[in-house]
This record gives structure tokens, sequence and C-alpha cells, in this order.
């Protein structure tokens, strides 16, 4: 039986959709293709400039072969002529010397005169071409003639010299047996009446016929046509140069600079360690790509994002959510770590403040837990309200004693309350500066906090440092599980991403997507960040922007098995291991 209700295969992608593709990628290396052209164009213009002053001339020459009879059809000069080694006699130093004595040039030009020739031989033929180019039309065809006028005299004195050889050495060998016959005839006729002469008659008879075959032979070479060849086309003065034309010489300048261009964009495309596409981001994460964001028109501007200002990045925000939302990973336990690379986590926290926006958006009790203890600035750039919903603050065990936030870690018990106009409110627990950044992570408070989303109808957001330059992301990872990578494709390696599933799931977690975004306001490729890893710092002629309030460094005695590394007015507690085992 057939089935009718199975549903179709997804179609395979078509292959002029992988060449458009292509082709985008190859568009993103503008400056290597503008290179190429430029240097084209520089070509065509020399070619255009150089050529402008030559001028070619021609003559053609066919080559005989020797023959007694030149109408006889069974003749075949090509096998008597190596027409490849007749081409190199034309080029010879010899050829050029008797061209030069006709021409009247001194050795000082000859080297010139020899470097003008050019010898070829047109397919299936008997025809040497020579081409000659010069300053001068007059004198492109005067040294072509010449040329040809000395090739055609060089190659008659050397078969007449082939010939008289020829003709010298089977007289030379004629010669005894003539002398020897006529001894012979001589002894004949001196012999007396009834001698017997039958074998002095046979020797005569034989040395006859040797005598009549050199002398047959001789005739032959003797009546050979010697002619070496004759001129079908004598060389002209011609009426234009040679060269295209500077017209002409941009266009194949522009073209072969274009070929160059992409060939060079090419070759970076394959050696580029960046991911050419969301396909190889999603490819390396091994999860999808959730959305791209759009550049940012109001030049980095509220973390909050304006639905009038920038319509299209609210949206894609609100995009991202819902999938986000519709993904049983998430919805199971509706945690979510918000991470970058490495770098700036600038963006990593407009997505993670929007993406709370989001969720409360939809009837969710949001808490947004800023985890960046090193660098903390939400507090400061979002519209806060200390006043709001009583619910972590006011859980018992979580109040500080004394009431007072800054007389104990993070997470102190400090809410507040961020208003993101229409789309609700959320909370938001701000970050501070720890004394021991692990040891707060990872603190029984920590846990209970983004337990939060255990309650019905609760979502927590975890905002951490990026997970490539700071451990904190993955000491959070088993407790939220749920991740998001934000990143600039262009500012980052695949192996980086690589490392970042590999790093995340072997802490426990899952990359549920990838939030991809374009360059910032004045990031610039390939610099270096504070951390010392390929980041995104301002521009030096960008205004600077707010910076909060940093807290001064808290007092405090280093305990038994901690070490104090002074840094920048930042309290910092490095953990030093403790090698145990019996001795």
């Amino acid at each position: 039986m057939i089935e009718t209700n199975r549903p179709a295969a997804a179609p395979a992608e078509d292959e002029p959709d992988l060449l458009r593709d292509q082709f985008r990628q190859l568009l993103r290396y503008r400056r290597l293709i503008g290179a190429g052209i430029a240097v084209g164009l520089l070509g065509g213009v020399y070619l255009g400039i150089s050529t402008a002053d030559t001028y070619v001339a021609t003559a053609d020459v066919v080559l005989r072969a020797p023959t007694d009879d030149p109408f006889n059809p069974s003749l075949a000069p090509d096998k008597a002529i190596n027409i490849g080694s007749e081409r190199q006699v034309a080029l010879s130093s010899s050829i050029a010397n008797e061209a030069a004595k006709k021409l009247g040039v001194s050795a000082k030009d000859f080297r010139a005169l020899r470097g003008g020739l050019q010898v070829t031989n047109p397919p299936q033929t008997m025809v040497l071409r020579f081409t000659y180019t010069a300053s001068s039309p007059k004198e492109a065809a005067k040294r072509a003639n010449a040329m040809t006028d000395a090739y055609l005299l060089k190659r008659q004195e050397s078969l007449d010299a082939t010939r008289d050889k020829m003709v010298k050495g089977y007289q030379e060998q004629r010669d005894p047996v003539a002398k020897q016959l006529d001894e012979l005839s001589k002894d004949i006729s001196r012999m007396p009446a009834g001698a017997p002469r039958d074998t002095a008659t046979s020797t005569k008879t034989d040395l006859q016929s040797e005598v009549g075959g050199y002398n047959g032979k001789i005739t032959k070479l003797q009546a050979l046509d010697m002619t070496p060849g004759r001129v079908t086309s004598a060389a002209t003065a011609p009426t234009s140069t040679d060269g295209p034309g500077i017209v002409m010489s941009l266009a194949l300048g522009a073209a072969v600079g274009l070929a160059l261009g992409l060939l060079a964009a090419w070759v970076r495309l394959v050696f580029d360690p960046a991911p050419r596409s969301e396909g190889d981001v999603a490819r390396a994460l091994r999860a999808p790509v959730l959305g791209y964001l759009p550049r940012d028109k109001t030049g980095g501007g509220p973390l909050l994002a304006a639905g009038e200002a920038d319509p299209r990045l609210a949206e894609e925000y609100r995009s991202v959510a819902f999938r986000l939302a519709y993904d049983a990973r998430f919805a199971d336990r509706r945690r979510l770590l918000v991470v970058a690379p490495r770098g700036s986590s600038e963006t990593a926290a407009a997505v993670a403040v929007n993406l709370a926006a989001s969720f409360s958006e939809t009837g969710k009790d949001v808490l947004l837990i800023e985890a960046d203890l090193r660098t903390p600035v939400l507090a400061s750039q979002l519209p806060t309200d200390a006043g709001g919903r009583p619910r972590w603050s006011q859980t018992p065990g979580n109040t500080p004693a004394g009431g007072r936030h800054g007389d104990a870690e993070w997470p102190d018990g400090r809410q507040l309350v961020v208003d993101a106009g229409e789309s609700g409110s959320f909370d938001l627990i701000p970050g501070e500066r720890a004394r021991n950044v692990p040891r707060a992570l990872t603190s029984a408070r920590a846990t209970r906090l983004i337990s939060e989303a255990d309650s019905p109808n609760s979502t927590v957001v975890v905002l951490a440092p990026p997970v490539l330059s700071y451990a904190d992301a993955l000491a959070l990872v088993d407790r939220v599980d749920g991740v998001l990578v934000v990143c600039n494709p262009r500012a980052v390696h695949r192996t980086d991403l690589s490392r970042i599933r590999e790093l995340i799931s072997g802490a426990g977690g899952t990359v549920l997507g990838a939030v991809l975004h374009a360059p910032l306001p004045g990031e610039k490729r390939g610099r270096k960040g504070k951390d010392g890893s390929p980041g995104a710092p301002e521009a030096p002629d960008a205004p600077a922007k707010p910076r909060p309030p940093q807290p001064q460094p808290i007092p405090y005695e280093v305990a038994e098995g901690e070490q104090h590394i002074p840094g920048d007015g930042t309290d910092t507690v490095a953990l030093r291991t403790v090698r145990t085992g019996r001795r």
C-alpha cells in the first residue's frame, strides 16, 4: 500500500543559492577586490603607454627542399626539412650578423637588433613568419626584410656547401677507380693476339660500371634545384601601432585585476578563521542562530531597545525571546545564562536586559541577575527603582545583619525594579564588586537566588562575564545550564565557538543558541581588549561613556589558604591549591 500522507522531504539547497552565498561572502573582502582592480588598471596603463609607439612588420618565407623534380607529388618537403631546427637557425646570431652587415648596424646596437626579432611557424605549414618590432614603422619593415634576406642567403650558402662537399666526396671516390680503369685499358691494348682476355675484360666492365655510378651521382647532385625558399609576403611599413590602445588596455587590466582580486578574496575566505556564515556558527556551537541583531542606529544608546527609536531591533529581541520560550530545554527550567565569547560584554548585557523585558511582556515574573562582579554597570545604566515586589530581598536569611548592603558578600539582598516601559517591569539583582568572585558565584545565597526560576510563572536571566576570559560563566552553568552565546561573527574564530561549546558541555550545560550582532560603533577587528583578548574597545575619538561610581576597596583580612593579589583598586582573592596526602 502506498502512503499518501507522508510529508515531503525538505528540498536540498539549490546550487544557485550556494553560489550566491559564496559570492556574498567574497564581497566581504572588498578591499582585496579593489586592490586587485587597482593593480590591473595600473598594468593596463603601463601596457597602453609602453605599446603606444610600437610598430610590428611581418614577412613570410616558404621553405623548399632541394629536389631534381619539383613537380613530383610524391616528394614530401616536410620530411626533408626540420621546421623546428630552421626556426632556431633563423633566430641565431649568424643570421643577425648578416642582417647587421646589410643594415650597417654597429656592434653596440647588435643586441637590440636581435631582440626585436620573433620567428614563428604557423601550424601545418612550411612557412617561417618573421615578425620584427621597432619604434618606427619604416625601421620595422626594413629590419624584417633584412632578416628574411639574411636567412635565405645563409640557407642558400649552407645548401650549396653541402652539395659541393658531397660532389667532392664522390669525385674523390671515382678518381682512383677511373685511374685503375685507364691502366687496365692500356694493359688490354698491349696484349698479343690470341692471348686470353676474358678476365681482364670482365674486370674492365666492373670498373666502368663503378665509374659510371659515381658519375651518375655527381650529375644528379649538380642537377638539383638548390633554391632555399621564397618570400611569399614581404614586410611593409605598418600603418598603426601594435598595442591595443589605452581604452582596451584599461579594460583588459580591469578584467585581469578583477580576476586577481576575486582569487585573493577566495584564498582569504578559505583561510579565514572567522565564521563565514550563520551556518558556520551553528555548526561550531551545534545550536541554532536565534537572531541577528541589526546595526544600532542610535550609535550605542540605552540598553533597553525603544520600539519607536529602532523597531527592527526591538522586534528582533522579541523574536529571540519567543524562540527561546518554545524551546523545551528552556521551558522546563526557565533559566538562561547570557555570555559573550571574549572581550566586551556590552552587547551581551543589552541582550540580557531586552530578553528580560520581552519575557516580562509575556506576563512572566522575570528576575535579571548581573553575575558580572568584575565590571558591574546595569544599575547605573537602567531606569531602576529601589521599591517593588518584596521577593528575594525579603526572603529569610538573605538580608545582611544590620541592614547594610556593603557588609556582606554578593548577593547582599539588594533588589531593584527596572521600568521597561510598555513591556512592563522586571526585577534586577545588580552586581557588586566582590572580594572573592568564585566564592560569591558558588555560594549558597547565589544558588537560592537562581532557584527563583522554580517558582510558577518565573524566569531567571543571568548575565555573566565573557566565557573565554573568565571562568565565572562555567561556575554558574551547573545551576543555569541553558546558555545563550552573544557574539560578533567577524570578531570570533570558529575554534573559539567550538571551545565554548566544549567548555559548557563539560560543565554540564547546554548551548541553546546564538545571537549575532554587527560590530559596535568604533569597534575595529583584530584589536585587543583590556584582558589581552580580541575585543572591541572604543575609538580614541569616541565620546567617553559615563562610568558608574567605583566602590572603595573593602578592608579585610586574608584568610588562611588564600593569597591577596594587589591590583588596580579591585580586591581579588586568588585560590591557592593545597596538596594533601600522607608523607
